[in-house]
């Protein structure tokens, strides 16, 4: 397995991004693709896990302010969950928003996926809300 990340200009990395996101978002849990793909895809940077050179993983992290980074669109495709793939994923991304001077980490998760992000340290500051349809909960984790 591999990581590699960029920013939306590099079209290769950004397609295998969208290619992941609109596996598990759109087709697996129904998300508009209107919603999926925002306007914060030029600022973000965007995250692939690879096996091989099948894209299976992906994710981004944009940087709120000089201190705060948000990670957003977490996803592992079904066949690859559950093997510890999103901890590599975001283990990978806290580091990249650690050298971009982040001192926090702030995610929407699913409700589904909170007990793995506070596997990971993060703690959940928030009630439920909806996002696409879907419960969340914000979390939030000092680097």
């Amino acid at each position: 397995m591999k990581i590699v990340f960029g920013k939306k200009e590099e079209e290769a990395l950004y397609q295998d991004a969208l290619y992941v996101r609109r596996l598990v978002f759109v087709e697996e849990q129904h998300v508009p693709v209107e919603e999926e793909i925002d306007h914060f895809e030029d600022e973000a940077i965007h995250f692939v896990l690879y096996d091989e050179t099948k894209p299976v993983g992906a994710g981004r992290l944009r940087l709120l302010d000089e201190a705060t980074s948000k990670i957003e669109r977490i996803c592992v495709l079904h066949d690859y969950r559950k093997k510890g793939i999103g901890r590599l994923l975001m283990e990978h991304i806290e580091q990249v928003a650690k050298q971009h001077g982040a001192a926090k980490a702030k995610l929407n998760a699913q409700t589904h996926a909170e007990p793995f992000y506070k596997k990971l340290g993060y703690e959940t500051i928030s009630d439920v809300f909806l996002d696409a349809g879907i419960p969340h909960v914000t979390m939030v984790k000092i680097l």
